[in-house]
C-alpha cells in the first residue's frame, strides 16, 4: 500500500511538472514578444508585482498561510536566488535563439545532482561523471555553432541554470516544513521589493502592449512556480526535474510559429544530449546516497 501511495504521488507530481514546464515555455515566448522593450530586471519586478496582486485576494482570506516553520531570510535568500535565475533567462532569452537557451536551460538537472552531491556528501560515481561528461559534450554542441552575439545569452541560460538548481535544492529541503501555498506566497511578497531594488537603476515605464504581456507574464509565473513547488513536494527532485525537459520542443515550436526561428540540428543534437546527461545523473543522484 505503501509503495503504491508514492507512486501514486509521483504520478501526480510528473503532471504538475509537466504543466509548469508548459507554463515555463509560455514564459520564454512572453519574454522573446517584448523584443528587449522592457530591461530584465523591470521584467523582473513586474512578474512579481503582478504575480503577487493574483495571490493577494487568497492571502487577504487566508492569511494563516503566511505562517512558515523557517525565518523570513530563509525565503528571502530564496527569493533572491529566484529573481537572478529569471533575469538571467530573461536576459537570455531577450538577446539568443530561444530553442539554443532552453536547450543549455537544461543543464540545470546536472547542476542539481552535483548540488547534491556537495551538500548532501553523496559519493559521485561513475554514471555521474559519465553523465557530466555527457552534458558538457552536448553543451559545447549548442554553444559551438552559435553566432557572434549569442555567447553572452548562452552564458547567461547557463548562470540561469546553476542559480536554478541550487533554488531546487532549497525548495525541496522546505518543502518538508512548509505547504506549497506558503513558499509560493513568501517567495512573490518578497521578491517584489528585492526586484524592484533591482530594477530601480534601469527603469522605464511600459506600454499599454507591454504591460499587458507583463500582467500575462505574471499570471502564467505564478501558476508555473505553484505547480512545480506542490510537484516537488510530492515527489524526489530526481524524478520531477527531468519533465522539465518538455520545454524544448514547446519552445522551440513557439519560435517557429511566432518568431520565425529555425532549430539547428546542433541544437536538438546537444539538447539531446544534455537532456540524456541529465536523466543519467538523476538516476545516478537518485541510486548513489552515501
Amino acid at each position: 500500500m505503501p509503495e503504491a501511495g508514492n507512486s501514486q504521488k509521483a504520478t501526480v507530481a510528473v503532471l504538475f511538472a509537466a504543466g509548469a514546464a508548459m507554463l515555463a515555455a509560455a514564459d520564454a515566448v512572453i519574454v522573446r514578444a517584448l523584443q528587449g522593450a522592457v530591461h530584465p530586471f523591470v521584467i523582473g519586478f513586474f512578474r512579481a508585482f503582478f504575480g503577487a496582486a493574483v495571490l493577494l485576494p487568497f492571502i487577504l482570506v487566508r492569511p494563516t498561510v503566511l505562517r512558515s516553520t523557517y525565518p523570513l531570510r530563509q525565503h528571502a535568500v530564496r527569493a533572491g536566488f529566484k529573481l537572478l535565475a529569471m533575469v538571467a533567462f530573461f536576459a537570455a532569452f531577450s538577446w539568443g535563439p530561444l530553442a539554443d537557451v532552453t536547450a543549455i536551460a537544461f543543464t540545470s538537472p546536472i547542476f542539481l545532482v552535483l548540488g547534491a552531491a556537495l551538500t548532501l556528501g553523496e559519493r559521485p560515481g561513475a554514471a555521474m561523471i559519465a553523465a557530466v561528461t555527457i552534458g558538457f559534450v552536448g553543451a559545447l554542441v549548442v554553444i559551438g555553432p552559435s553566432g557572434k552575439g549569442i555567447s553572452l545569452a548562452i552564458a547567461l541560460a547557463l548562470t540561469g541554470a546553476v542559480l536554478q538548481s541550487a533554488i531546487q535544492l532549497i525548495l525541496k529541503s522546505m518543502s518538508k516544513g512548509d505547504r506549497t501555498a506558503t513558499l509560493v506566497v513568501w517567495n512573490l511578497l518578497l521578491t517584489v521589493p528585492i526586484a524592484f531594488l533591482f530594477a530601480l537603476p534601469f527603469w522605464t515605464t511600459p506600454g499599454p502592449r507591454e504591460m499587458g504581456l507583463l500582467a500575462l507574464q505574471g499570471v502564467v509565473g505564478a501558476a508555473c512556480m505553484a505547480m512545480m513547488t506542490h510537484a516537488f513536494s510530492l515527489a524526489p527532485a530526481t524524478i520531477v526535474a527531468p519533465v522539465d525537459f518538455l520545454r524544448l520542443p514547446l519552445v522551440a515550436l513557439g519560435g517557429f510559429a511566432l518568431f520565425g526561428e529555425h532549430i539547428a540540428l546542433t541544437t536538438l543534437f546537444g539538447g539531446g544530449l544534455i537532456c540524456c546527461a541529465a536523466l543519467v545523473a538523476a538516476r545516478s543522484g537518485k541510486t548513489t546516497s552515501a
